[in-house]
């Protein structure tokens, strides 16, 4: 790439401690205004009657996403055709391993392990699958179709809400904070910004495919449709718009204005998208997570050892194929990573804002900064083991 490297930004240098600071927010915030969060999720556009897409939530994972989107250059996706091999191994990790990896170790962790801590009869409120119309009592997957507050919605195992959420994230492999996992290793920006587009791609047919099956056989209720419409909502939207502007913009302003103005204007936007929507998923966990703060833990002890164990892997195949440690660490890392701006819009129109499964999303935010910083150290201080030339340079 071109341009002039750059590091982490305040925000994202520091955005575990912006996390930790919205759950406070969105924790006082379901104290001192209990009605807010839920009057803002009011706002939803209805189909036959269901609440399909919370229009505030939209909002804020629209302007997620499109920064995202926007950077990929369909050029260099063609391109990629070139290096077979971690290509090849990055599709491979991601989407034939990842997401049954993350299935397993989250059901047994959460539906074994850690079931009496969470609370073998606890349960959660979710919404009543798009499209689905239950008498009170009958069954669907795990579920029972209860009346909440004059809404039909379906009473599932707590463990079972929170698998779903760890499942959303396994099936949502790499986000556009791995451009800068991958600067902060020495690897390779090109190959790095490259699978992030072939990613993208990918998802707007993998995930729906193994969203569904995965979700259909840990007994959890989700329709095919919703999973197809939030991608296209979520995915297929912010990409059209990113692509189409960033035409518009290189053909007008020139590629030089776009990468040191436009980008460097937008990295901000996401992340504060990013907080509000957590500061609202949190206004309505609250309760939840000051009855019991070791909720965060129980989820996130699966999700640390699928990211450990999925980037151990992408990395020693990487050895094993005999590809460069340029290559090696953000073909690693890219799996290890997760998509959580993805997972966390699917929970929310999949489950509902006050669901166990969005709060697992959240989690993975929580721990994704600290934990891909341990793996880029990770890979700087065994980038010996690769052929000599293509190590990294000695990193901070």
């Amino acid at each position: 790439m071109s341009e002039k490297r750059q590091g982490l930004s305040l925000f994202e240098r520091y955005l575990t401690a912006w996390v930790a600071l919205c759950i406070v927010a969105g924790i006082a915030l379901g104290k001192l205004a209990p009605g807010l969060a839920e009057s803002l999720d009011g706002m939803s556009i209805d189909v036959n009657g269901a609440p399909v897409v919370s229009i505030p939530i939209a909002v804020c994972l629209f302007f997620m996403m499109y920064p995202i989107m926007v950077k990929i250059d369909f050029a260099e996706v063609v391109k990629a055709g070139k290096s077979v091999k971690p290509v090849g191994l990055t599709l491979f990790v991601n989407w034939a391993v990842k997401p049954f990896t993350m299935y397993g170790i989250a059901l047994l962790f959460l539906g074994v392990l850690f079931r009496g801590l969470i609370g073998a009869e606890a349960t959660d409120l979710v919404k009543m699958p798009f499209g689905l119309d239950l008498d009170l009592g009958a069954s669907y997957g795990a579920g029972t179709v209860v009346l909440h507050d004059g809404v039909k919605m379906l009473e599932v195992p707590l463990w079972r809400s929170y698998l779903a959420g760890c499942i959303l994230l396994g099936i949502a492999p790499c986000t556009a904070m791995v451009l800068v996992w991958g600067f902060l290793a020495r690897g390779n920006d090109g190959h790095t910004l490259v699978m992030v587009a072939i990613n993208s791609l990918s998802m707007l047919v993998l995930y729906g495919v193994l969203g569904g099956f995965l979700l259909g056989v840990g007994r959890l209720p989700v329709p095919w449709q919703a999973l197809l419409l939030s991608i296209g909502i979520y995915v297929a939207l912010p990409l059209v718009a990113g692509y189409a502007s960033r035409k518009w913009i290189l053909r007008v302003k020139g590629e030089e204005w776009f990468r040191r103005e436009f980008l460097h204007f937008l990295t901000p936007v996401t992340i504060c998208a990013l907080l509000l929507t957590l500061v609202l998923l949190f206004s309505f966990k609250g309760e939840v997570i000051l009855e019991n703060p070791l909720t965060i833990l129980w989820i996130a002890v699966p999700l640390f050892l699928q990211t450990m164990l999925i980037f151990a892997l992408g990395y020693w195949l990487s050895k094993r194929l005999g590809l460069e440690y340029a290559d090696a660490a953000p073909t690693a890392m890219i799996g290890a990573s997760n998509h959580f701006e993805v997972a966390i819009a699917t929970a929310v129109m999949l489950f509902g804002l006050s669901s166990g499964a969005a709060l697992a999303t959240v989690v993975g935010v929580l721990i994704e900064v600290p934990v891909m910083l341990l793996l880029v150290r990770i890979c700087l201080r065994t980038s010996g083991w690769f052929a000599p030339g293509c190590r990294a340079a000695r990193g901070p």
